[in-house]
Order: structure tokens, then C-alpha cells, then sequence
């Protein structure tokens, strides 16, 4: 049974939306906010997240915010679609510590695939941050 946590207020994602740690920002609106991931698995990476929740995983969210969620995370991997041209796109959401979850805010990654290219492991070194916005300003074109 996944267990359910308590909402750290003080977890990397939190820090984000509060302006304490940066970030590459893809998009924003008065529910969800969307970056590049500073340890991305592919060209592309990008997590969606909500800021009007506590919810640590996809079991303590309410349905009304869910929804939001998913439509924006919706429209965001089309941006990327359409930005990068990938073969494939991952859309994963992890749940609990025992599937890989390590930040405990509710969040989706969209990661862009391509045929014959592996996915990186998320690696203790963050990628270049002038590589990273241009990735996000080329999605944003396509939002």
C-alpha cells in the first residue's frame, strides 16, 4: 500500500514555486507551473506541477485539481511535441518512494524519446542552464 505522507512545506518543489530555488520556467498559470528538469533524462525533460495543493502523490490530490493538472499536462507535452519532434513521449508520475518517487509533491515529467537514444539516469550533475532555456523557449513557442 503506498503510504501517504505529510507534505514537507520545505521540499525542492515547494522552494520553487516560492521563488527560493530557480528555475527554468516553460509555463505558468494560476494552478500549475511547468520547467525544464535540471537533471533531465532526454532532451526536453519538463515536469508539471500544482501550486494550489499539499498533495504528495496521485492518491491525496482532489479529482477538480487533478483534473487542471492533467489538462495543462496535457497541453504541455503537445507544446514539447511539436517543439522537438520526438519519436515517443513519456508521461510518468511516481507514487510512493518504492516506485521511484523522491520529491513528495505531486508532479508528472514529460520526457521526449527518441528511437536508438536511452534515457539518461537522473545524474548528480545538472545540466547547463543557458542549454536548458533554450529548450524551454522553444517550447513555449508551441504553447
Amino acid at each position: 500500500m503506498v503510504e501517504m505522507t505529510t507534505y514537507d512545506t520545505n521540499n525542492i518543489f515547494a522552494k520553487v514555486m516560492r521563488g527560493e530555488i530557480p528555475n527554468t520556467t516553460v509555463y505558468e498559470d494560476d494552478d500549475v507551473l511547468s520547467f525544464m528538469d535540471i537533471f533531465p533524462q532526454s532532451e526536453g525533460h519538463t515536469l508539471v506541477i500544482p501550486k494550489n495543493t499539499q498533495a504528495t502523490n496521485f492518491l491525496d490530490i482532489d479529482p477538480d485539481t487533478l483534473a487542471v493538472l492533467i489538462q495543462r499536462t496535457q497541453k504541455l507535452a503537445t507544446a514539447v511535441n511539436n517543439a522537438l519532434n520526438p519519436d515517443g513521449i513519456r508521461i510518468i508520475q511516481f507514487n510512493g518512494e518504492a516506485a521511484g518517487q523522491t520529491v513528495f509533491h505531486l508532479h508528472f515529467h514529460i520526457i521526449p524519446a527518441w528511437t536508438g537514444c536511452q534515457m539518461q539516469p537522473h545524474s548528480s550533475n545538472p545540466a547547463d542552464a543557458v542549454a536548458l532555456q533554450a529548450l524551454a523557449d522553444k517550447i513555449k513557442v508551441c504553447l
